[in-house]
Parts: C-alpha cells; structure tokens; sequence
C-alpha cells in the first residue's frame, strides 16, 4: 500500500486581517496580522518547527519515562530586508524537559540530547524543510 505523501490546508478570509485555517481532518486554526490575540504566520512557523520537534522528542524519550515538565520555545529574529525580502534568522528551539527521579528518568535525560539531535537531523519535517530551503511555487485559479 502506497504512502500519502501530500499534506495540505486551506485558508479562508473571514474579515480584514483576520482568517482561518482548515486542515484536511476538518481541524481549525485562527490567523491574523499581530493586531490581537491570533496567530500570526511567523508565529505558527515557530510553532510547527516547536510542534514538530516536540513530538518528535516525546516519542523518543517516553519510552523511558513520562516527563514531569516539557516545554519548547521556538524564536528568530524578523528581518526586513529591501534586498533579499523579509525573512526569519537566528532561528532557535530551547528544550526544557525533566523527568521524574529515579531508573526510568535517568534513562530518559540520557537519551534526551540524541533525541534533540536526531529530530533536528533527521526527524522534523518542518525543521529540515527550512533548514533545506524547500521552493515554494505559487498559481492563481
């Protein structure tokens, strides 16, 4: 049985500024531009590269032990660049991870630095596919 590869949402204007997301599963994601409470697009950049690493690293340590505390924070700088367009750098993902005393905990924490390692280099779709520079190709209907 072939893999489905292709991943996509929608997004629909719902008043000035403001939007939602629909994914294919029916969920949905407010948006806007920084004016409220909303996500803005650079904020769910940051989030999906977190989202994405989160996962990742939860998988990987929970089979040791389940963490007292995980937390990601993704930030970057927004750059505004005549030349080159604007963009994100100095981009960074912080993990703050404890798991509980104790055998299964010790393994956890052992694994945890290649469990970062491993969703950075190989395991993050969303971390490797900024870090690539995939294109990004657009049409209108």
């Amino acid at each position: 049985m072939a893999e489905d590869t292709h991943r996509s949402v929608s997004i629909e204007r719902v008043a000035s500024n403001h939007y939602i997301a629909t994914n294919s599963r029916g969920g949905k994601l407010l948006l806007g531009d920084g004016d409220d409470s909303e996500f803005t697009p650079v904020e769910l950049l940051l989030t999906a590269m977190a989202g994405c690493s989160a996962i990742d690293v939860d998988i990987l340590t929970t089979r040791r032990s389940e963490p007292d505390s995980f937390e990601v924070e993704a930030s970057g700088d927004k750059i505004r660049d005549d030349e080159a367009g604007n963009r994100m750098e100095n981009l960074e993902l912080v993990f703050r991870v404890t798991f509980p005393e104790g055998e299964a905990g010790d393994e956890a924490r052992k694994i945890l630095p290649d469990a970062i390692a491993k969703s950075h280099n190989r395991l993050c779709t969303v971390t490797r596919t900024v870090e690539l520079k995939s294109s990004v190709k657009t049409r209108t209907e």
